[in-house]
């Protein structure tokens, strides 16, 4: 008997899933799930309204956001996959969100406005993707070097480079 009670009793996720339905109308949200983690994908037009949506929620913290490059991997239609990891800090609950993007247009919002701690997340993925994050209050190279031409994440960059460490000037300890 006690399991049929818990059993309807709405999961946490599930209520957020309820109120995120009521924060966004009219945006199609695609959820699921893999090893206890729950994931959602909404178009890259929707950002910055789903990611205040998100925060609106309780995913007050931006854990993570990264990018995968999805060239030659199986019957998917986009080229590049941009990912939020959230938390709710009180719960402890976790939230990924997913964005989709194809060249030639690689831009999509900053999400500093709604998380301040996109900053360098967002300069990094520029760095390793090309991917450009519009409205971001510093967008310039964090990793690589202002005039580097390429994006080495990218999976058409070749194994071994283009030779540009090559060209690098050497740094030694002292300068550093």
């Amino acid at each position: 008997m006690a399991n049929e009670t818990t059993d309807s009793k709405p999961t946490e996720i599930e209520t957020v899933k309820s109120r995120l339905v009521e924060l966004l109308p009219g945006v199609a949200l695609e959820w699921s799930e893999f090893r206890g983690q729950t994931r959602v994908v909404f178009a890259s037009g929707e950002l910055l309204r789903c990611l205040n949506a998100f925060k609106a929620a309780g995913f007050d913290q931006l854990t993570d956001l990264t990018a995968v490059d999805l060239l030659e991997y199986g019957n998917v239609d986009d080229r590049f996959e941009v990912v939020y990891c959230l938390l709710n800090v009180d719960s402890g609950l976790r939230l990924i969100a997913k964005t989709h993007l194809n060249e030639p247009d690689l831009t999509i919002p900053s999400a500093t406005s709604v998380w301040f701690g996109a900053d360098w997340l967002e300069r990094e993925v520029y760095d390793m993707y090309g991917i450009i994050f519009a409205g971001h209050p510093n967008f310039k190279r964090l990793l690589l070097p202002d005039d580097f031409q390429s994006f080495p994440l990218r999976k058409d960059y070749p194994v071994k480079g283009r030779g540009e460490r090559h060209n690098f000037p050497i740094v030694t300890r002292a300068e550093s």
